[in-house]
């Protein structure tokens, strides 16, 4: 493997803070790296640092000359009276990006919906984002360095760009740096993890899932570590007191395999208790939507359905997932169930002891605060919560969610984007809700305060509905996911892979039926004009007549058994790669089984999923062949 860039040593350093502290990192050709850590301890920094926009205070950054570096930002640099057009090849000739297959098929993976002479300030922050992707990804680099790419992102754009990362180069070639806190595209994309924290860059293998168990074992080991310490220190006190050496045997100590470790770990929430927790609360009715229709009139008299016949029975407990497309209308329906928005059709029936708590986007529920500090804000609550069958005080409860003695100093307008929204959601669980409504809660928050919030969820008894493009936010803290698809509200017993899969087969009768009215309208125009252009349109006749059979006298023609080889060949290729799949799905079960701190073995047991699906992708490539030549 080629080495593509890194840094020796390096020291960074701004006038509040360190940030690194001799640090020393290669990417080579081939690697994949997710790069994690709190929010503030220099995620960003150290992409800036490798892609050469940031110059290190001491040691060097190295780049082999030839290196080509791509590079996504947290926001653009578009002028807002710029195309989308303009914005995604600049000043680059039609035919030059059009005759391009590669470049049309990112522009359709990701700006397909998206008019190409629209002005950029006229877009909203999802497809301003998936321009800036599309402008980047048609680009030829050795390198790619993205900055947060899902922010924004509708779970079909992150899907669509976790499976271009994948296959944009082959194996061995390339490399990929990215910030993200969507941990389900790091286990999809990335095969190494980068921790940032302390000052420091901590190497992990295998995605995100490995990496979570690598640290607990690596706390695990702290732990002994500390406790042998710990009991070393009371057999010295011992000693002193005793005026006699205490003796002791060292243990030995055995590095479970990784299931071992979250072998004893109870379920994530006890549904049962928590539903009854929710219906003494709330009693028997939350809400009920029957027959909802919600519509919406244009300034040129045109009516959209937002929400068709909607029947929805929101109950006591439930934890429901909304997924949808932008504009799909997921936020009209939170506001019909609050009773904010009045239906054009149908009933809302909401209970009498219902009482709702919002965490938007925005963080509409910190605007009162102005220039309140952060004590002065919790001053305001005195009355303490339950969250898993334990009382919690504000203090407990802020510190549970990260916040230092220092934080309490801070004025609110003065917090991180993270710091601001993990303090909205602790004011509405104080103010003691029974029906949380969050939208997009997981935006801001690192992977830990993720799994901070994430566990508060799992110990709240009441009612939670959750919009979020984070999967896996989304099928972690809900036992149920519904999705709004043409203004119908469906129930996802497959999860968000299926809600996928009915997106994707949408759009392709949507694209059949725009080819079939392409057809309809092409055929009108003809015979509106053949009286007039009765020569013209002979010619045309006798010109698709022969390029006609110009196409089917270059089709090959097959003899049965060329025909009966290929057949034989798509079936064995068929068996072949059902047996691969299988192996692939052994090798990952002794992956799991195998000791995680054995970084060795894990890339070798990667190496051999890696070689495997190679072969599936070659016997899938001539299955298509075969089936194309057949004509099928």
């Amino acid at each position: 493997m080629a080495f593509l860039l890194g840094c020796e040593k390096v020291r960074v350093e701004f006038p509040t803070k360190t940030v690194f502290e001799s640090v020393s990192l290669g990417v080579d050709e081939g690697d994949r790296v997710g790069i994690v850590g709190r929010n503030g301890d220099g995620k960003s920094t150290l992409l800036n640092l490798l892609a050469g926009r940031l110059e290190p205070d001491e040691g060097r950054v190295l780049r082999n000359g030839a290196v080509r570096v791509g590079v996504l930002g947290q926001s653009d640099d578009f002028r807002d009276d710029a195309t989308v057009g303009e914005a995604i090849v600049g000043e680059r000739p039609e035919y030059e990006w059009a005759g391009d297959a590669r470049i049309r098929g990112i522009i359709a993976g990701l700006a397909s919906d998206i008019p190409w002479d629209a002005q950029v300030g006229a877009l909203s922050g999802g497809q301003r984002r998936r321009v800036d992707l599309v402008r980047l990804l048609i680009g030829d680099w050795d390198v790619l360095a993205l900055d947060e790419p899902t922010n924004h992102l509708d779970v079909r754009a992150i899907t669509w760009l976790a499976g271009h990362l994948k296959s944009r180069w082959k194996q061995g070639a390339g490399a990929l740096l990215v910030v993200t806190h969507d941990r389900w595209f790091l286990d999809e994309v990335c095969l190494r993890m980068w921790e940032v924290h302390d000052r420091m860059v901590e190497p992990f293998e295998g995605g995100f899932s490995a990496y979570i168990m690598q640290r607990v074992e690596r706390d695990r080991l702290a732990a002994l570590a500390e406790q042998k310490r710990q009991n070393e220190l009371r057999r010295e006190l011992a000693w002193l007191s005793r005026g006699a050496r205490a003796r002791a045997t060292k243990p030995k100590f055995h590095v479970a395999a990784a299931q071992a470790l979250i072998a004893d770990v109870p379920p994530l929430r006890d549904e049962l208790a928590l539903k009854r927790m929710a219906m003494a609360r709330l009693g028997k009715q939350v809400v009920d939507l029957e027959h909802v229709m919600v519509r919406f009139e244009g300034e040129d008299g045109s009516v959209r359905t937002v929400l068709d016949d909607v029947d929805w029975i929101v109950g006591p407990g439930d934890r429901f997932g909304i997924v949808g497309g932008n504009g799909a209308g997921k936020t009209t329906l939170l506001r019909v169930i609050q009773g904010l928005q009045k239906p054009s059709a149908g009933r809302v029936k909401i209970g009498q002891t219902v009482r709702f708590a919002v965490l938007s986007q925005h963080l509409d529920g910190l605007s009162d605060a102005g220039d309140d500090r952060v004590r002065q804000v919790i001053g305001r609550y005195s009355r303490r919560t339950m969250l898993d069958g334990k009382e919690m005080t504000p203090a407990q409860l802020l510190e549970k969610l990260g916040f230092s003695r220092a934080d309490l100093n801070e004025p609110v307008r003065d917090l991180s984007g993270g710091q601001r929204r993990r303090l909205a959601l602790m004011l509405i669980l104080l103010d003691e809700p029974n029906v949380l409504v969050l939208d997009e809660p997981g935006n801001d928050l690192d992977t830990d305060m993720l799994a901070v919030v994430e566990d508060l969820l799992d110990g709240w008894p009441g009612t939670l509905l959750l919009v979020t493009h984070d999967r896996y936010l989304m099928e972690r803290v809900t036992d149920h996911q519904f999705a709004l698809i043409d203004g119908k509200l469906r129930h996802l017993p497959g999860g968000v892979e299926e809600y996928l899969a009915l997106a994707d087969e949408r759009e392709a009768t949507w694209s059949g039926a725009r080819r079939q009215t392409r057809s309809r309208s092409d055929g009108s125009a003809r015979t509106k004009h053949r009286q007039d252009a009765s020569a013209r349109a002979e010619l045309a006749r006798s010109a698709s007549s022969d390029d006609h059979l110009e196409a089917e006298n270059a089709r090959p023609q097959l003899s049965g058994g060329e025909i009966r080889t290929l057949r034989k060949l798509m079936q064995s290729n068929e068996r072949k790669m059902e047996t691969l799949k299988g192996k692939i799905s052994d090798v990952r079960e002794q992956m799991a089984a195998a000791d995680p701190t054995d970084f060795t073995a894990l890339g070798d047991f990667q190496s051999q999923i890696n070689d495997l699906q190679q072969q599936i992708d070659a016997l899938e490539e001539e299955w298509l062949e075969a089936a194309e030549t057949l004509g099928e």
